[in-house]
């Protein structure tokens, strides 16, 4: 399908504008930068990615009718494309505005190439342009940028963004436990088109002749500096990264105090130099030191080999009286998980602006990562959820939702918490939700592992090309950090459910890619044997603490008994229980209970408020004698029996003679009337019942309720006596 690029129309006074259409969904992207250097070597790039409800038509449905924070859709949206765009010694800012969506083609793909087009557009220099396509797999068929309908039914949901000569760029999936070789066959496809886009680009660019500005590196650190950093803490820092008896803290303090002896010797040499020259110059030397390390000696810091797995700890059920519990810990980061049950009402909703804009439906899964600062031994803020355990939580999330089974009755939430974290949190809170969902005896079609693969490489600096490199599995906080890349991919031993790929460098081979898939292969299916030694399958039954869900039926007849004047009965059932209740559809409602005591107490109050529901089969167009239970402006309250609940016999019923009030009529409580039947309101089962219809002439059977007549919980049906009018 045809993706449209324009610009010079819209935002001509930011440093580079784009509009990018795909059917009738527009994207707008900006990108303004401060043409002073910034004193850090990468700069978070800032990508703000808004969905305006006016693009689909709608008015913001908050008190105020305007947009207000960012959305969990949009903050992940802006992440994926920040993830695309890395700048070096400059600070930039992207701002996509949704313009028009038309219901069938996803924002999200367009704003990555937007903002592709914005860069490349501007005089900001940077590594682009690039591409991006979303890659479906529908019926064992690879589409390229699939509408939403066509995306409801793929087992595939995946993002490319690649650069010139096939290189990747960025990856982020979900899949339905698909093979290995078909997802790496979509990433093929997928690099193969984005170059499409990047030619319309580079065309775009070479009509407007742009031309870059030059950014002076005022950051960097001087060589001599450099020289004798090297020269003083060489063996120091070597002798740390090489001792596998260090741990995460005793390595941190170590690299610490040579760096602290080495700047204070540096300030000496160099008494004129800055305060970020001598500090980037350890950083450089540190980090040529450990990459050198793995790319020459094949060594690890820590004393594993390119391929193997820290040690691997599993313990679930460990508060008895959780819905389901684990804690994951593989190497030194720790994650506990638990789960927990609620009704079908407190699955999450879908606000209309984002279920009009990206389709959103309501979640019964939902998984929650949380990140505190004792988590790295460190003070921090503890405030609401932040950008990065957003992002986290999300992968783990669809990591997990592919096993989830679609008919279970309950709304599951699962927490993550980092206990302590040295490389892959988001990964192990795959793995601990995973064991805790087996835990809580939810019928997992399978389990799933996670695993980090990490890459370390030397890159020839005139031509930027990858001269040699070294796959890292299972990587460390600090191999993260003087690393490449983050790949980090989940599945079961069949397949692959989720997969997520941050790149430092401006693109790689699809080779390296496909090496660390069946790498990260490798080693999900090792996780598999020990996560299965500690608990193979679902538990057959959830706990007894745990939650029960029962489905009733309730006939229309009985539905105003069970609800009650103004859904009084239904209100008092929860509140006094504790459960809640959900209208499945007409007759069948869903009673959910915390505990089964609290079911217990329900069904008795259920059974008490319905006791008198069998009644009378009341005859069609018969006359009845009725008695007056209570007045009201409205109308009368009345009984055709002693055990039944009183209906209301409105004014307009009352006479052929318009009144305002039952007095008029000179109507008291305790007098006999009668009425006639015409059946039940098919919509709330009222009794439909009228005494104005008797005063015309009309002659008919009168029928007679005797105490006798009175119904019983459980007991027969006595028939009707009738006595001539």
């Amino acid at each position: 399908r045809k993706m449209e690029l324009s610009s010079g129309k819209l935002a001509r006074f930011a440093d580079g504008s784009a509009v990018v259409q795909l059917g009738d969904t527009a994207v707008m992207v900006t990108a303004v930068s401060k043409t002073k250097p910034s004193a850090s070597q990468f700069m978070p790039l800032v990508v703000d990615y808004r969905q305006k409800a006016a693009a689909a038509g709608r008015i913001p449905t908050n008190y105020l009718r305007r947009e207000l924070g960012s959305t969990d859709k949009e903050i992940l949206t802006s992440r994926v494309i920040g993830q695309n765009h890395s700048l070096s010694f400059i600070l930039c800012q992207i701002l996509c505005n949704l313009l028009a969506v038309d219901g069938v083609n996803d924002p999200d793909v367009l704003a990555i190439n937007g903002a592709s087009a914005a860069l490349a557009l501007s005089d900001i220099p940077w590594n682009g342009p690039i591409g991006a396509v979303r890659v479906g797999l529908v019926d064992g068929e690879t589409i390229i940028n699939p509408t939403r309908k066509q995306m409801s039914s793929s087992a595939l949901n995946l993002v490319v963004a690649g650069a010139l000569q096939n290189q990747v760029v960025m990856l982020e999936a979900t899949a339905e436990n698909i093979l290995q070789q078909d997802f790496c066959h979509a990433i093929k496809v997928g690099v193969k088109h984005t170059q499409q886009i990047i030619q319309g680009i580079q065309q775009l660019v070479k009509e407007r002749g742009v031309v870059k500005r030059t950014v002076q590196k005022l950051f960097v650190a001087p060589e001599e500096i450099v020289e004798c950093a090297k020269k003083l803490a060489f063996n120091k820092i070597y002798a740390v990264f090489t001792d596998s008896s260090h741990d995460k803290i005793s390595r941190d303090e170590a690299i610490n105090k040579i760096r602290l002896e080495t700047e204070e010797q540096l300030k000496e040499k160099f008494p004129e130099s800055e305060p970020y020259e001598i500090m980037e110059s350890f950083n450089v030397v540190s980090k040529d030191i450990f990459r050198n390390i793995v790319l020459n000696e094949y060594r690890r810091c820590d004393g594993r080999d390119l391929t193997s797995l820290r040690d691997i700890k599993c313990e679930v059920n460990m508060f008895k009286m959780l819905h389901g519990s684990a804690l994951f810990q593989r190497g030194q980061t720790q994650v506990l998980c638990t789960v927990t049950f609620d009704s079908i009402e407190s699955s999450v909703k879908s606000d209309v602006i984002s279920t009009a804009v990206s389709g959103i439906k309501d979640r019964n899964f939902m998984l929650h990562y949380e990140f505190p600062p004792y988590a790295t031994n460190e003070i921090g803020k503890v405030t609401g959820m932040n950008r990065r355990e957003l992002g986290h939580g999300a992968l783990a999330e669809r990591a997990l939702k592919p096993i989830i089974p679609q008919d279970f009755p309950f709304t599951i939430r699962v927490t993550s918490e980092v206990l302590e974290s040295n490389g892959s949190s988001s990964m192990a809170s795959a793995c601990g939700g995973s064991l805790a969902l087996m835990d809580a005896g939810v019928p997992v079609s399978s389990a799933v592992a996670g695993v980090a693969i990490g890459l370390i490489t030397k890159c020839n600096l005139e031509k930027g090309d990858i001269e040699d490199y070294r796959l890292l599995t299972d990587i460390l906080g600090i191999e993260d950090y003087y690393g490449d890349m983050d790949f980090k991919m989940a599945g079961t031993n069949k397949g692959i459910t989720a997969l997520q790929v941050d790149l430092k460098l401006p693109g790689i081979p699809i080779k390296i890619v496909m090496e660390a898939i069946q790498q990260g292969t490798a080693a999900k299916r090792e996780i598999l044997q020990i996560m299965n030694q500690t608990l193979a399958k679902p538990r057959p039954n959830r706990k007894e603490s745990g939650p029960v869900v029962e489905t009733i039926h309730v006939p229309l007849s009985k539905r105003l008994r069970f609800v009650g004047p103004g859904a009084y009965n239904l209100k008092k059932l929860q509140a006094q229980t504790g459960v809640t209740v959900s209208q499945l559809d007409e007759e069948t409602y869903s009673v959910f209970a915390p505990t089964p005591s609290a079911m217990h107490e329900a069904r008795e109050f259920i059974s008490e408020i319905c006791k008198d529901d069998q009644e009378v089969n009341l005859e069609f167009g018969a006359i009845y004698t009725a008695t007056i239970t209570e007045i009201r402006d409205s109308g009368v309250m009345v009984k055709l029996y002693p055990n039944m609940t009183p209906v209301l016999l409105h004014n307009s019923q009352l006479d052929q003679r318009k009144i305002k009030h039952p007095s008029a009529l000179g109507l008291e409580v305790g007098q006999e009337i009668q009425v006639k039947y015409f059946g039940r309101d098919p919509t709330d089962g009222r009794m439909r019942l009228s005494r104005k219809i008797l005063q015309s002439p009309a002659t008919t059977v009168l029928k007679t309720l005797t105490d006798k007549n009175s119904i019983v919980l459980g007991g027969t049906v006595p028939q009707s006596s009738t006595s001539p009018q």
